[in-house]
This record gives structure tokens, C-alpha cells and sequence, in this order.
């Protein structure tokens, strides 16, 4: 059986394209599906986040114009059934070089048609423009997702991603799909958000998934760790967000939000919930707080020097205050006090 290939792609940048082909490929994996991730942004991105280390000589561009092989390129991740073909910025000059090639445009079709029968899924994360690289990711593709960011200049970008598909069918004869759009860095609590939620449901033309990716702290740290968000962070909005979507793109029913409410609510016990947070109004001239903001952790580990969660649906605040005093001594000594 053949791998299922979807092009994550939206021409204009910034709306969490790496972000879900990272997540979106890792949680088909830990669903049980042979996941391979391209890296086909010759800003590397994905490679950087899921910390995958390669030979600098083994990237997708020695596989499509140093006589590399397939094979020789795929790298392991973190995540058991998710492989991927890392990038560096050497893609970039690629764009030059690929000019002189025959049939140029199927330099990546051609690389994936040596592995299609070993995956399940294979995802293509694309850069943020079009050109000779995104021409062969889409014409490698059977179908692409759009992300499509919550604000208004969204809405004519997917004018664009629709007018630039609708040339790939009639100018290359490429049957290429549309899986649908994907809402994303979505806020509930805004207006706009959802005003422009509502203005794509009721007018894209095409499929646009029932799951909203939400505004995530989590989904923004996580790439600095090199990890995914589901072993990053995987009781946030985030993580819940895009194992959702990954069971709406197997056909599985996704979280409810019913079942999400009471998940939130075995994961976070409602003594931990308590807003009541108490600071002397007039400390000790001697002694000084400090205010750190962390997330609840189910190990027990509070995670300090993280900056406030402010949304809807994220882990609720542990407030870690660090109390200076003085000593007879005239040292300093410190201790710290969790308040919940």
C-alpha cells in the first residue's frame, strides 16, 4: 500500500505550517501510522525542532541533487514510527542549481517514489513562497492542508493558495486535492477570531476541519527544546488540539469536548485550581519576593522561569515565590513557597 503524501502549504508565512507538519506527522505516528516528515523549507525548521542530528553531507538536497539516496538521508526521531528527511540551508541554493535539470519539477516525487511503500503517511512541510521548491512539494503531493492563521489578511492568502493550486492542475495536469483548511493560532476569547472562523466555515469552498488550533504557549516553547508538543507539553491546549486533528485526518472521532473537560479534569484536580493568591501587602523591610510563573506538571515537578499562560484552556498557574531574607550573620538565606 502506497503512502497517503499531504503538502502543509500557504504562501504567506507565519501561520503555523512547521508547527503542523511536526505535530500533525508525530501524532500519526504515535497513533500507530509510519510516519515519514520532509523538510522542504530551506529554513529548516522541523529539522531544528524535532532535534534530529544528521551528517550535514545527508540532507534532502544530496538526495535530490547529490546523488544520495533515499535511504541515506531518513533519519530517526524521538517518536517511534516517525522518520525524517532533514533540510539545511543549502535547500536554498537548490533553487538555482534545479534550472538546469530535466524535468526539475519531479526531483521530489521521484525521491519519494523510492519509499512511498514503506510509510502510511508522508508529509511535506513547505516554505512560505512560491517557487521551484514548492512546485515540487505540491507536485509530490496527493493532497495539501492550509493553515490558515485567525486575522483578516488570511482570508486573501487563501486566494492565493487557491488560485496557485488551481494552476498546478490545469498548467502541470497534476491532480493534486484539497484535504481541507486548518484554523490556526485560534482565540476564542477575540472577536476577530472568531468572526474569521466563521467567514471561512461559511465561504471556503473546500473541506475545513472541525478542529481549531489554539493560541499555545507550549506549541511556541516547545521547538526551543527540540521536541514535539506531545512530549513537551502533552496536557496542553496544543497537544489536545493536534492529536484531535490527527484522529479527524485517520477518520477516528477526535475528542469531544466533553471527554477534553473531563480530561482537564482528571489531569488537573480542582484543589489546584484555587485563585486565591496571597501576598503580604507590607513585607518586611529586610526581606524581598521574587514572583516566578510556572505550569502544573503531573510529576510533581514545578517548571520555573516560564512566562504567564494566559488562555482559555491552559494548565492552571503555579506561583513559585522566592523569599530573601537577611541573617544575623549578615547572609542571605532563601526559601520558597508554592502558592496554588
Amino acid at each position: 500500500m502506497l503512502a497517503r503524501t499531504i503538502a502543509i502549504f500557504n504562501q504567506k508565512g507565519g501561520v503555523g505550517k512547521t508547527t503542523t507538519a511536526m505535530n500533525l506527522s508525530g501524532y500519526c505516528a504515535m497513533l500507530g501510522k509510519k510516519t515519514l516528515l520532509i523538510d522542504f523549507d530551506s529554513q529548516f525548521n522541523a529539522t531544528v525542532g524535532l532535534g534530529v542530528r544528521h551528517d550535514p553531507e545527508e540532507t534532502i538536497y544530496h538526495a535530490l541533487l547529490g546523488g544520495k539516496r533515499p535511504r541515506e538521508v531518513i533519519r530517526r526521531t524521538y517518536l517511534a514510527g516517525l522518520d525524517i528527511a532533514p533540510a539545511t540551508s543549502d535547500l536554498a541554493g537548490a533553487l538555482i542549481e534545479m534550472v538546469e535539470v530535466p524535468e526539475r519539477e519531479y526531483l521530489l516525487r521521484k525521491f519519494i517514489h523510492e519509499v512511498r511503500s514503506e510509510y502510511e503517511y508522508i508529509f511535506i512541510d513547505l516554505g512560505p513562497s512560491l517557487n521551484l521548491l514548492t512546485i515540487n512539494g505540491l507536485l509530490a503531493a496527493d493532497e495539501v492542508i492550509i493553515p490558515v492563521q485567525c486575522e483578516y489578511y488570511s482570508l486573501e492568502g487563501i486566494a492565493q493558495v487557491l488560485e496557485t493550486l488551481d494552476l498546478i492542475r490545469k498548467n502541470l495536469h497534476h491532480p493534486i486535492k484539497i484535504g481541507g483548511a486548518l484554523l490556526t493560532m485560534y482565540d476564542k476569547r477575540e472577536k476577530l477570531s472568531r468572526e474569521i472562523a466563521r467567514e471561512i466555515r461559511r465561504r471556503f469552498p473546500y473541506h475545513v476541519y472541525d478542529i481549531e488550533i489554539p493560541r499555545s504557549v507550549a506549541l511556541a516553547e516547545a521547538p526551543s527544546f527540540q521536541k514535539p508538543i506531545m512530549l513537551y507539553a502533552p496536557q496542553s491546549s496544543g497537544a489536545i488540539a493536534y492529536e484531535g486533528l490527527a484522529k479527524e485526518l485517520l477518520g477516528e472521532t477526535p475528542f469531544k469536548k466533553s471527554e477534553t473537560a473531563a480530561f482537564y479534569k482528571k489531569a488537573y484536580p480542582e484543589e489546584l485550581k484555587s485563585d486565591a493568591i496571597k501576598i503580604p501587602e507590607k513585607p518586611r523591610a529586610e526581606t524581598e519576593y521574587e514572583i516566578d510563573y510556572g505550569t502544573y506538571d503531573p510529576s510533581g515537578i514545578v517548571k520555573e522561569d516560564l512566562i504567564k499562560i494566559e488562555e482559555d484552556d491552559a494548565p492552571p498557574l503555579i506561583l513559585m515565590i522566592h523569599e530573601h531574607s537577611a541573617t544575623e550573620e549578615g547572609g542571605e538565606e532563601e526559601s520558597h513557597v508554592r502558592v496554588f
